[in-house]
């Protein structure tokens, strides 16, 4: 792990769903959606988390803000548990820009009373004081002053995804959670956006935790990286190093998958594109059907993420990993 104390701990955080037993008697069908997860979040960087459909991507952002609970493992800010607290003041710290920016406002308030919640909730500010902030809250994200006596529906995908980080940003977190806050828009109204959070970061101090199937986008915003399949983080790295040299054939294959102009894009051979069975998950490597280097020693047990540490944070969750470049 980082020599950096981090801001926020994952440690062993596992998520499963239904299970248990019927009146009758007869077991309940398990999904499992997250398997052990432990990464670091430091203060000041951009984590961004990448994987297919599926991996576990959503159900982790979910957890780090407190809309989904962990089976187990703990989430811990600056040494205080999220995942059991709840407090409003732990709450505050952590907030949410969802992926589909319109579906994600409520259409029956306007833009002021969306905005004005959390100052009001979380950080218990009268009227003067609201007033005053959302003033400074609008320009920073370029949206203008009238637009808060206006509704959600009147308003473009761009507009309300600006208007969905000001309402993360009216709490004044530490860390904003951004799960696929672009993929829902144009590629123009892309750049906007992601200059927007950029400049954001640096003025307000943010930390960022930033989702995303796009590696381009990630790697253009990222300072490090965690690639997950499966419910499980299979590889993490810098940015820069993640992409120029990836141990874990999953990984190689994320960015070879990649679209590149006037590269075709060919499926290695044997590759079905299917995950495991999440309501039966295989005893070792999630990734061995797909794999073009399995042995018969990854059948076996769960490869742990420090298998191959080559130092620099890059570590990898697999036996047999690529060559470094």
């Amino acid at each position: 792990m980082s020599a950096v104390a981090p801001l926020i701990e994952i440690r062993d955080l596992a998520r499963t769903f239904g299970g248990g037993r019927t009146i009758f008697g007869t077991r309940k069908p398990q999904l499992t959606a997250l398997r052990g997860v432990s990464l670091d979040l430091v203060q000041g960087e951009t984590l961004g988390i990448v994987g297919e459909s599926g991996c576990g991507k959503s159900t982790l952002a979910r957890m780090l803000v407190g809309l989904e609970r962990p089976t187990s493992g703990a989430i811990r800010l600056d040494g205080e548990d999220l995942s059991s607290s709840g407090t409003k003041a732990l709450a505050r710290r952590v907030q949410y820009v969802f992926q589909d920016p319109v579906s994600s406002l409520n259409p029956r308030q306007t833009i002021r009373e969306i905005l004005e919640a959390p100052m009001r909730h979380l950080l218990g500010l009268g009227r003067a004081e609201r007033e005053a902030r959302l003033k400074k809250l609008v320009d920073d994200v370029n949206l203008r002053p009238e637009f808060l006596e206006r509704y959600p529906h009147e308003f473009s995908g761009g507009q309300a995804q600006r208007i969905g980080i000001a309402r993360a940003l009216a709490a004044e977190p530490d860390v904003v959670v951004l799960d696929e806050p672009v993929s829902a828009l144009d590629v123009s109204v892309q750049a906007q956006v992601l200059n927007l959070l950029d400049r954001l970061k640096r003025e307000r101090g943010l930390t960022y935790v930033f989702i995303s199937h796009d590696l381009a986008v990630v790697e253009s915003v990222a300072t490090r990286v965690a690639v997950m399949y499966f419910g499980a983080v299979v590889e993490t790295a810098p940015a820069r190093k993640m992409f120029q040299a990836p141990l874990h054939p999953y990984t190689k294959l994320l960015i070879d998958s990649a679209p590149v102009p006037n590269r075709k894009r060919e499926r290695p051979a044997g590759d079905t594109g299917e995950l495991p069975d999440p309501y039966d998950p295989p005893p070792g490597c999630p990734f061995a059907a797909r794999c073009p280097r399995v042995e018969a020693d990854c059948r076996e047990a769960m490869p742990p993420l420090d298998v191959k540490d080559l130092g620099e944070g890059h570590r990898a969750a697999c036996i047999h990993p690529l060559s470094r470049q």
